[in-house]
């Protein structure tokens, strides 16, 4: 039986550079074949291999081709959005950011790890969705905004209260961001008002990369704000800015601009603690009817959109010098 020739194998694998490293045939015409599959699902890592596969047993002298598939490892990096007090949009912010990412062009996933108040389903509007698991890991439900995402009011049935005391939470929390994040590079993870056990938890075991807080501009949100930055500064994890929720009313009616709950308060804290305010979020009633429609503002192309794409190039541009 005649040998393959290397050079005949090299072109039959030319449609699939830069995947395929050069083949290597035994005596017997039994050939060894090395794929990149980085950034593939799973449907994509078993085409290229058959169709590689297939090209080579072409090759005259080819008895049999053996495949090892290769990827590289993928760092994944968290982005921790806490507010130290329930009631001021954290949820809210924490969805259309992750949407301004995406559209910014990153490779984004949510995880809504507020076990007791799980709200991202709605917002993202896969209140119907239910993750199923392969191997242990559960699989994150893809949404029309390109963001995939997992909460624990997927895996529940919808209006039941979850009684759980920490380390089952913090359990639950880490099989949403332990699921197969494939092709994902950014993980917003939508934290539970507090700086309790989950938070901890979450800190200690997955170390997010950074941090952002988010506050309404009145003193009571602030004082529980200023908790939650410096939970994230015992831990070590950069607090990348605050976002000043329910930022000014503007009145629909007369076009009069007040201030319900008061103004600057962010931006002041911020200020003293040498951090950038990452953003501005009128208290608007736009924003509130789309996201509770499950159409969050920043997947349009308005006003609103333009907010949140600021806010998420300035989360991009504060993460840039931290990739080193």
């Amino acid at each position: 039986m005649a040998h393959p020739d290397p050079d005949r194998l090299a072109a039959a694998l030319a449609p699939f550079a830069p995947r395929a490293a050069p083949p290597r045939a035994a005596a017997d015409g039994l050939v060894s074949l090395i794929l990149d599959v980085s950034g593939l699902d799973e449907a994509g890592r078993a085409a290229l291999e058959r169709d590689a596969k297939a090209a080579l047993m072409a090759v005259p002298g080819v008895t049999g081709v053996r495949a090892l598939l290769t990827a590289e490892r993928r760092e994944r990096r968290l982005i921790a959005v806490g507010s130290g007090k329930g009631g001021v949009g954290k949820s809210t912010i924490a969805a259309n950011l992750a949407i301004a990412m995406a559209r910014a062009g990153a490779r984004v996933g949510l995880v809504d790890a507020d076990i007791y108040g799980p709200s991202q389903p709605r917002l993202m509007g896969a209140e119907d969705a239910r993750p199923v698991a392969e191997d242990k890991q559960l699989i994150p439900i893809p949404t029309r905004y390109g963001v995939p995402m997992l909460s624990m009011g997927q895996l529940v049935a919808p209006g039941k209260a979850l009684a759980w005391r920490g380390p089952m939470a913090s359990g639950a929390l880490g099989q949403l961001v332990d699921a197969r994040w494939e092709g994902i590079d950014w993980l917003v993870v939508d934290l539970p008002p507090g700086t309790g056990d989950v938070q901890l938890s979450m800190i200690q075991k997955h170390r997010p990369a950074a941090a952002v807080i988010v506050s309404t501009p009145q003193d009571v949100a602030l004082i529980d704000a200023v908790r939650a930055m410096d939970l994230f500064a015992t831990a070590q994890v950069p607090v990348l800015g605050l976002i000043e929720n329910m930022a000014g009313y503007l009145c629909p009616a007369c076009g009069a601009l007040s201030h319900p709950f008061g103004h600057g308060g962010a931006e002041a804290e911020a200020a003293r603690r040498g951090l950038p305010l990452l953003g501005r979020v009128p208290l608007d009633l736009a924003i509130r009817t789309a996201s509770d429609a499950g159409t969050p503002p920043a997947a349009g192309e308005g006003p609103e959109a333009a907010l949140f794409a600021g806010i998420a190039a300035a989360v991009l541009a504060a993460m840039e010098p931290k990739r080193g």
